[in-house]
C-alpha cells in the first residue's frame, strides 16, 4: 500500500474515533493557530461581473484605425435594439423573465430591465410539481408549433419604435454677410409666420422659408447706426430693433413700416422680449425697460439689478416672470409687479446670455455660463433651488427647448464651436453637430419646433433637423367621434 494513502487514511481513522470536547478543542486551536492549509488542484474562476461583450470590443478596438472605430460604433448603434430584444428574448426563454416589450436601449432603465442579473440561481435542484393551465401567459399552447412562449410571442409582436437619427449635415447654408462676430448681441429670430429676421450690420433682412424671397426691411446707415438685437412678437407680425445708440424700433413686418422708436437706454440694446404687447429690452446701461407699444412711450418700468451689461431676457411661457442674464455672471428672475428681482441666482462664473424657460414643466429655468463657466444649470423657480448642473466643454452661447419633447438644444463657442442635443433631466447628449467654423453665437427654433438656426462669425447662417415632432397616432374611440363610426 502506498505510505502516503496510508498515513491519509490512519489520520480520518484517529481523528472520527476522537471524543467531541478533543475534536471541538483541536478544531478551536486550529483555527486560533496560522496552519498553513493544502488547497485542491481544481480553480474555479468567477466571471460574476465580466462583461465580455466590452471587454472584447475595447481588445478589437486597439487594433483598428480610427475610421474602422467610426463605422463599428455607426453599426454598433444600429443593431442596438436588435440586441436589446435578443438579450430580452433570451431572458424569457431561460430565466422566465416575462419581458413584453422591448427596452428602449437609450435610456437609462435598460441596464436595469435587460442586463440585471437575476434574483434566483440558474441551476436549480428542486423540481416544480406545481401544474399551471397552458392558457397562462407563461405557458406555451399544446397545440403551438413555436418553441417560444406566450411571453416571447408578445415580446416579438410589440411594436417597435423606429431608431431616430439626427443629421449632422445642415439642410440648408445661407450666406450672411456682416454678421458681427459678438457674444453679447441677438441678431437672429424666428418668426410664427415662418420669417426669418437677421441683423447684417446696419440692415435687418427678413428671410421667407416658405419662399426663400430675401426683403431689406430697414436700413439704419442714414442715421450712422447699426442693428444690436432683433425678436419677434409672439403672432409674428411686429419686429422689434434694438440699435447700437440705445434705440428701440417696432417695425410692421408686412407693410415693411416703422410704427415707433423708443427712447431711453444709454448704450446700445443687446437683448429683447416680448410679452405679449409689452416689450422688454436690456442695455448696456445695466437697465431693463418694460414698455407697451400701445401706450404713449413715457409709460415705463425701469428694473434695475445688474452691475453690468444686460445680455439675455426671456419670458416664463405663462407670462408671469422675466429671466435676464447680465455680464455681472447673475441670473435675476423679475415677476409682473415688482421693481426688484425676486430671485437671483449667482452660480455662474461667467457671463449669462443663454436663457430659456421650459415649455414642459411649469417653472423649469435653464441657463448657460460664458467660457470661464461652460455649465448648464437648471433652476426651480417656484422654490429657488438649483436642480442640476452638467459642464459642456466650452462656452455656452444659446439654449432653446424643444416644443414636442422634453430636450433642448445649445450652441457654443470656444473652444469647440458645437451644437450639442440634451435629453431632460438625464442630461445625456443625443447629438453634437459640427459646422461652423466660428463661434455658434445666434440660434432660433423654427414655428413648427423641428429646425433650428445657427449663425456664426463666419458669416455663415445653417439650418438642422434637430427635433422629432411628436403626433398623435391612437384613433378616438368616443362615441362622438362620427368618423369612427363609418362603414
Amino acid at each position: 500500500m502506498d505510505q502516503e494513502y496510508e498515513r491519509r487514511l490512519l489520520r480520518q481513522i484517529n481523528h472520527q474515533n476522537l471524543p467531541a470536547e478533543a475534536r471541538l478543542t483541536k478544531c478551536l486551536s486550529a483555527t486560533c493557530s496560522p496552519v498553513s492549509v493544502k488547497s485542491g488542484d481544481r480553480f474555479i474562476p468567477t466571471r460574476a461581473g465580466s462583461n465580455w461583450s466590452i471587454n472584447f470590443h475595447y481588445a478589437n478596438e486597439n487594433c483598428r484605425s480610427p475610421s474602422q472605430n467610426h463605422k463599428a460604433k455607426d453599426a454598433t448603434s444600429d443593431s442596438s435594439k436588435d440586441a436589446v430584444a435578443y438579450a430580452a428574448l433570451l431572458r424569457n426563454e431561460l430565466l422566465g423573465a416575462g419581458i413584453e416589450t422591448v427596452p428602449d436601449p437609450h435610456t437609462e432603465d435598460r441596464r436595469h430591465a435587460v442586463l440585471s442579473q437575476d434574483s434566483h440561481s440558474l441551476f436549480r435542484y428542486t423540481v416544480h410539481t406545481k401544474r399551471v393551465p397552458f392558457d397562462n401567459d407563461s405557458e406555451v399552447s399544446p397545440y403551438s408549433l413555436s418553441p417560444l412562449s406566450n411571453k416571447s410571442h408578445k415580446l416579438l409582436r410589440s411594436p417597435r419604435k423606429p431608431a431616430r437619427k439626427i443629421s449632422k449635415i445642415p439642410f440648408k447654408v445661407l450666406d450672411a454677410p456682416e454678421l458681427q462676430d459678438d457674444f453679447y448681441l441677438n441678431l437672429v429670430d424666428w418668426s410664427a409666420g415662418n420669417l426669418l429676421s437677421v441683423g447684417l450690420g446696419a440692415c435687418v433682412y427678413l428671410w421667407s422659408a416658405c419662399t426663400s424671397q430675401v426683403t431689406r426691411l430697414c436700413d439704419l446707415s442714414v442715421d450712422g447706426d447699426s442693428v444690436t438685437s432683433v425678436c419677434w412678437n409672439e403672432r409674428g407680425s411686429l419686429v422689434a430693433v434694438g440699435t447700437h445708440k440705445g434705440y428701440v424700433q417696432v417695425w410692421d413686418a408686412a407693410g415693411g413700416r416703422k410704427l415707433t422708436s423708443l427712447e431711453g437706454h444709454s448704450a446700445r440694446v443687446g437683448a429683447l422680449a416680448w410679452n405679449g404687447e409689452q416689450l422688454s429690452s436690456g442695455s448696456r446701461d445695466r437697465v431693463i425697460l418694460q414698455r407697451d407699444v400701445r401706450t404713449p412711450p413715457s409709460a415705463e418700468r425701469r428694473l434695475q439689478g445688474h452691475r453690468q451689461e444686460v445680455c439675455g431676457l426671456k419670458w416664463s411661457p405663462d407670462h408671469q416672470h422675466l429671466a435676464s442674464g447680465g455680464n455681472d455672471n447673475k441670473l435675476l428672475v423679475w415677476n409682473s409687479s415688482s421693481l426688484l428681482p425676486v430671485q437671483q441666482y449667482s452660480d455662474h462664473l461667467a457671463a449669462v446670455k443663454a436663457i430659456a424657460w421650459s415649455p414642459h414643466q411649469h417653472g423649469l429655468l435653464a441657463s448657460g455660463g460664458g467660457t470661464a463657466d461652460r455649465c448648464l444649470r437648471f433652476w426651480n423657480t417656484l422654490t429657488g433651488q438649483a436642480l442640476q448642473s452638467t459642464d459642456t466643454g466650452s462656452q455656452v452661447c444659446n439654449l432653446a427647448w424643444s416644443k414636442h419633447a422634453n430636450e433642448l438644444v445649445s450652441t457654443h463657442g470656444y473652444s469647440q464651436n458645437q451644437i450639442l442635443v440634451w435629453k431632460y433631466p438625464s442630461l445625456t447628449q443625443v447629438a453634437k453637430l459640427t459646422g461652423h467654423s466660428y463661434r455658434v453665437l445666434y440660434l432660433a427654433v423654427s414655428p413648427d419646433g423641428e429646425a433650428i438656426v445657427t449663425g456664426a462669425g463666419d458669416e455663415t447662417l445653417r439650418f438642422w433637423n434637430v427635433f422629432s415632432k411628436t403626433r398623435c397616432t391612437k384613433e378616438s374611440k368616443s362615441v362622438l367621434n362620427l368618423f369612427t363610426r363609418i362603414r
